[in-house]
């Protein structure tokens, strides 16, 4: 059974955290969410509704106070090992070169030194980085770093890909071209994906479905079918006529939220 089920599963989950003076605040109320294999969806909604800590609790580093979270058919029992991870902050380590940064995960889960440096090469060229293997993180942009965050995850071969705003502190050109740079890699391993981001056109331009959430405390207000054909480029997928609609009908919904924010 378990083999066929979703990837990710929500059923009726609530989180309510306990101040340290014993008030309670409620940060996901009823929310329901199912995310396919090989699905990649996308969450907005307004500050403070709950996004990253749907995250949080499909890594079991948060544990609902009501209802269940399932992944692969099972309920969630701490850090599971087919998950990666790409966060705003860049997790890389300052003292490693880039090659060694793409070949860590390797090694830290058991592959031989030899092994592991010769799949962080073949990564270290698929993001673009072939020349940059001996450079340190200080000396590469914003992109580039963001590159080596991609390689070194998309190197363990993650069943679920789970992302926090990844691309926000980016200027915009740059965005577009690690949006594309995601979307490239991902099409090719058949993993799920949680991208949570404020930027509407973002989360239209990458999903499959874009799940909207209300105002704090955060639940499921609707959910969107991206209907967009595959392969897209983020660039050119924005000026479609359908793109503009879509974009208009969740703006309208999510407008009401923020503003009840």
């Amino acid at each position: 059974m378990a083999d066929n089920a979703p990837a990710i599963v929500f059923k009726d989950v609530s989180l309510r955290f306990i101040s340290s003076d014993g008030n309670a605040t409620v940060a996901l109320r009823n929310f329901n969410m199912s995310v396919a294999r090989g699905e990649f969806v996308a969450i907005v909604g307004p500050t403070g509704c709950g996004k990253s800590t749907t995250l949080n609790m499909i890594t079991g580093l948060l544990r609902p106070t009501v209802g269940d979270v399932t992944v692969m058919g099972k309920p969630v029992q701490g850090i599971d090992p087919r998950i990666g991870f790409v966060f705003q902050a860049d997790a890389v380590f300052p003292w490693r070169s880039v090659i060694n940064n793409i070949a860590a995960g390797p090694m830290f889960r058991g592959m031989a030194h030899k092994e592991a440096m010769e799949l962080a090469t073949q990564w270290l060229h698929r993001v673009g980085l072939g020349k940059f293997g001996n450079h340190y993180p200080h000396q590469l942009s914003g992109g580039m770093r963001k590159r080596v965050a991609l390689a070194q995850t998309f190197i363990n071969n993650p069943e679920i890909l789970l992302m926090d705003e990844p691309f926000s502190a980016l200027d915009m050109q740059t965005r577009t071209l690690m949006q594309d740079e995601l979307l490239k890699l991902w099409s090719g391993t058949g993993g799920s994906v949680v991208f949570v981001t404020h930027d509407l056109e973002e989360a239209i331009a990458l999903a499959d479905r874009v799940f909207v959430l209300s105002a704090r405390p955060g639940t499921l207000k609707r959910v969107y079918e991206i209907d967009l054909p595959r392969p897209r480029v983020t660039s050119e997928v924005r000026y479609d006529p359908q793109f503009i609609e879509l974009s208009k009908h969740i703006w309208d919904d999510l407008r009401q939220e923020v503003v009840l924010a």
